[in-house]
């Protein structure tokens, strides 16, 4: 948790308009879902991460974010305390860096990126935003051979109309063993007259084709007896479910959210995944992230996202780095605050010893 610092920290030089530009594909990336630009900005954190996060926030999509870089255009501050700055805002919610692959085949390289957002979020909603932001990225090239799957759940109803071709040819059949021996020119109009038990395809009635949302919901009790849905909760959740694809996740990704973490035991699945729905949504896909149709070329293989350590770089999942810090330079930071926060006591003490020679100045 950030506590206040109600000291005024010093404004952040503007951002020059010749500011270096990282390569393509490389440098700083807004997250979505951030609050409008205010003046209270950053108040809850300490002197120097305001004045670093306020000139990051100011930066274009793009800008080169490295500790080099920014200590040039930061004059109050050296590489190593835009280092710790930079640390303190991943803590605080406020970055995650990344590594991405990008190209196909022998033409795939790393980029590195910086997601930024002026809006603090916890670990749990930057790990469902990247996971989506992989997602989109995997799923992408997948995306055009998945239409015909909508078909494919109709093609075994229609089993059922090639069974009932038989039922409609029984009852000519059985026809002349029933009819009157005493009307010989009867059995050319045999055939007409069972032609009114053409009725029987009604059992044979094919079942509308469910929805991928439905499907995943059905699916959640086969992964974790726990979530057991029955038909009516499954089509009472479906449209919470419809939202969740209408935002570039597929069924694995949004079974895989519903399953993780879960209690020992759930009294009320439907309301437990109702619940889960609406928390752990995932945040809209940037505009920028449609992918082309592939036409009669391969899909590309899938691609792979990677956290960083914002302090030493190590690569990992994003569920492995929480604040964006690997367990060791986690364990150093939090033993840095301890190590720095003060005594209550010594402070008491030393705002009496201040008072004390106060009072000797004002003596005669």
């Amino acid at each position: 948790m950030a506590t206040p610092h109600f000291s005024s920290a010093p404004h952040a030089p503007a951002v020059p308009g010749a500011y270096p530009m990282a390569k393509p594909g490389y440098g700083k990336r807004s997250a979505p879902g951030q609050q409008p630009r205010t003046r209270d900005d950053f108040a809850l954190l300490p002197t120097r991460e305001r004045y670093v996060a306020g000139f990051v926030d100011h930066l274009p999509d793009g800008a080169a974010m490295s500790v080099k870089q920014l200590a040039k255009q930061l004059p109050l501050y050296g590489q190593q305390a835009i280092g710790t700055a930079l640390k303190a805002l991943s803590v605080a919610g406020h970055l995650r860096r990344v590594r991405c692959s990008v190209g196909a085949g022998d033409e795939t390289r790393w980029v590195f990126r910086t997601f930024w957002s002026r809006t603090a979020h916890d670990n749990e909603w930057w790990n469902t935003y990247l996971a989506t932001e992989d997602a989109s990225r995997a799923t992408a090239p997948a995306a055009a051979p998945k239409a015909p799957a909508s078909p494919g759940l109709a093609a075994p109803a229609e089993a059922p109309a090639s069974t009932a071709v038989p039922l409609q040819r029984t009852p000519p059949e059985a026809a002349p063993d029933t009819a009157p021996a005493t009307a010989p020119v009867a059995p050319p109009e045999a055939p007409a007259a069972p032609a009114a038990p053409t009725a029987p395809p009604a059992p044979t009635a094919q079942p509308a084709a469910f929805s991928p949302a439905y499907l995943a919901l059905a699916e959640l009790g086969r992964k974790d007896i726990r979530l057991a849905l029955s038909a009516d909760d499954c089509a009472a959740l479906e449209p919470q479910a419809a939202a969740w694809f209408a935002r570039g996740v597929d069924a694995d990704y949004l079974i895989a959210a519903l399953t993780a973490g879960l209690p020992a035991q759930v009294d009320c699945p439907p309301r437990f995944v109702r619940r889960r729905l609406v928390d752990k949504i995932p945040p809209h896909r940037p505009a920028g992230h449609s992918s082309p149709s592939t036409g009669t070329r391969a899909p590309s293989p899938a691609r792979r996202l990677l956290m960083e350590c914002t302090d030493c770089g190590r690569p990992g999942q994003p569920e492995a780095l929480p604040d964006g810090l690997c367990r060791p330079c986690r364990a150093a930071h939090t033993e840095s605050q301890q190590a720095t926060s003060p005594d209550p006591t010594e402070i008491a003490a030393v705002k009496a010893h201040m008072a004390n020679l106060r009072d000797l100045l004002k003596a005669p």
